[in-house]
């Protein structure tokens, strides 16, 4: 990587703008790893975070070096009912669906109690199994997300090098908070509810971006953002009330 040609000033601002929305756009993989995570032992949590993380990192990196495959993904497949649809509309439908079910079966989960029975009947799968099964859920949403992320970067910055750069700085600073939100998430039921809701909303999004539908990502996360001050001041009280 040519280092003084990244440093030009349309480089550097390409790069702080795109490292700060591949932040906000890989609040959504927190929240994901973070609730699947929980289901593992809590010593194997962090490790499981980490590796999640790190697919994610790989994977953009692979679709920004496949950028002429990603580009030919919005061309137009097959049509029904006069909708055309692209490689990349089934990719968000699938995803989208998945994250849909999966976060309708995590709150049916946590509203009954119920853990995954194994077949020793003690409310947790075997760890093995659990652990690549949930890498395996981890590595499938991590190829939605990255492909949302990867088509932002090309349109946001010309040089690969720098959408790279801006990927590996994202990932390095979702590392660094990742357990600490992941433990804020799993500590406070309400707020793993609030998570669980989050990840239905942007299945619905990637749903419909998959049909033609776009909406408007910045009321998503201003939506996300106001409901998380709401529940913020919903735990200062609880606490003051605990107190008193």
């Amino acid at each position: 990587m040519d280092i003084a040609h990244l440093l030009t000033t349309e480089n550097l601002i390409a790069l702080l703008t795109l490292s700060t929305l591949e932040i906000v756009l890989g609040i959504d993989n927190i929240v994901f790893i973070a609730i699947l995570t929980s289901r593992l032992p809590p010593k194997d949590q962090p490790k499981a975070r980490r590796i999640g993380l790190g697919l994610a990192m790989i994977t953009r990196i692979m679709l920004l070096f496949a950028l002429s495959w990603v580009i030919r993904l919005v061309d137009p497949l097959f049509s029904i009912a006069g909708k055309s649809f692209s490689g990349k509309d089934l990719i968000l439908l699938g995803g989208g669906l998945f994250l849909l079910a999966k976060s309708t079966f995590e709150i049916h989960g946590t509203i009954d109690g119920h853990g995954e029975k194994d077949s020793d009947g003690d409310g947790r799968s075997d760890g093995k199994a659990s652990y690549a099964g949930i890498l395996i859920q981890i590595a499938i949403l991590d190829i939605v997300f990255s492909l949302d992320s990867v088509i932002t970067a090309v349109g946001m910055a010309r040089e690969v090098s720098v959408m790279i750069t801006a990927v590996l700085l994202s990932v390095g600073v979702m590392l660094v908070f990742a357990n600490s939100i992941s433990e804020f998430i799993l500590r406070h039921p309400t707020v793993k509810m609030l998570a669980l809701s989050f990840l239905m909303l942007i299945g619905l999004v990637l749903v419909a971006d998959g049909m033609g539908q776009h909406i408007e990502k910045g009321y998503i996360y201003f939506a996300m953002g106001f409901s998380i001050v709401v529940e913020m001041l919903n735990l200062k009280l609880r606490k003051r009330a605990r107190k008193a």
